[in-house]
C-alpha cells in the first residue's frame, strides 16, 4: 500500500541555518524517497490561529510550506523517523494514496 504524506511548515522554520523544508528534502532523497513537492502557500494559519499572509504592507510574513511526498507505506514509516529528529513543531498528516499512471 502507498500512503500520501503531507509536512506542513512555516518559510522561516530552520535546522542549523538550513531552511527545513530543503533539510526534509535531502533526507527524503537520502532514504530513496523517488520524488517530493515542496509548496508554499499564499495564506494560512496555524493551531494559533494567526494569518500567515502575502500582501501589500509585507513581502511575505513566515508563509505556509508543505512537503509532499507519496512511497510505500513501510518505507515512509522509517523516514518519518528520520525526520523526527528535525521537527520540532509543525503538523504531518499521512493518507492511503492510490498510484495511478
Amino acid at each position: 500500500m502507498h500512503v500520501l504524506v503531507r509536512v506542513f511548515l512555516k518559510e522561516g522554520d530552520e535546522w542549523e541555518g538550513e531552511p527545513l523544508y530543503s533539510k526534509i528534502l535531502k533526507i527524503l532523497q537520502s532514504k530513496g524517497i523517488k520524488g517530493a513537492t515542496v509548496l508554499k502557500a499564499i495564506l494560512g494559519y496555524g493551531t494559533t490561529g494567526h494569518y500567515h499572509y502575502e500582501g501589500i504592507e509585507v513581502m511575505s510574513y513566515d508563509l505556509p510550506v508543505v512537503v509532499e511526498f507519496v512511497d510505500e507505506e513501510q518505507k515512509v514509516e522509517g523516514v518519518l523517523e528520520e525526520m523526527g529528529k528535525y521537527l520540532k513543531r509543525g503538523l504531518i498528516t499521512v493518507e492511503k494514496a492510490q498510484i495511478w499512471v
